[in-house]
């Protein structure tokens, strides 16, 4: 049931009627799966601004190969088709990002109006957004512009399976995944040192 939660917003009390539990029992189950490094919980960023701010925690399983497993997901085929698929990556770039980058602090930023950031980081005082994006040529969205001026970012990377980097914007480079193990990643993403 927990797969299927994979890169969204985490609410106990759905698992908890549907499994006939209560809610601090499901939260208890989740902690001990977090204790285990199963699961990633991203909790929310809360910036003092004027938009309503989703405050609840988001979830990713953190072996991408558990997670197709618990899905039925079997080959490469079955993960191209998948509904899962841009959760499968997202929930992929986020372990390899916050695994290259040792942030100090990592979240997750979303308004109900749709604004969002896949992945906040805070390292030495800096900002340092992340969109996982698992299309062949990323362009700049205007969630993406939200975000670099509500979150006052230093940069935004946008993480993609493609084999280029290249910039949008001053603030907003479009970084393959690959590119994390060839150089230092605090110089990939943004220059955060």
């Amino acid at each position: 049931m927990i797969a299927h939660y994979h890169g969204q917003i985490w609410n106990a009390a759905e698992p908890a009627r549907s499994l006939g539990l209560s809610e601090p029992t499901v939260r208890r189950y989740l902690d001990i799966l977090q204790d285990v490094f199963m699961i990633r919980v991203l909790q929310p960023w809360h910036a003092n601004l004027q938009k309503r701010q989703v405050k609840a925690p988001k979830i990713y399983f953190r072996d991408s190969g558990l997670f197709h497993y618990l899905l039925g997901i079997h080959s490469p085929h079955d993960l191209q088709t998948h509904p899962k698929s841009g959760a499968s990556w997202e929930g992929y770039v986020i372990e390899e990002v916050i695994k290259s980058v040792a942030p100090d602090e990592s979240y997750f930023w979303a308004t109900h109006n749709g604004a969002e950031m896949d992945l906040l980081m805070l390292k030495n005082g800096r900002h340092l957004g992340v969109e996982c994006k698992r299309v062949d040529a990323p362009r700049l969205t205007s969630s993406m512009r939200n975000a670099i001026e509500d979150l006052q970012l230093d940069h935004l990377a946008v993480i993609y399976p493609g084999d280029r980097a290249y910039p949008l914007t001053d603030k907003v480079t479009v970084v393959p995944l690959s590119n994390l193990g060839q150089e230092s990643p605090t110089l990939v993403l943004g220059q955060i040192k």
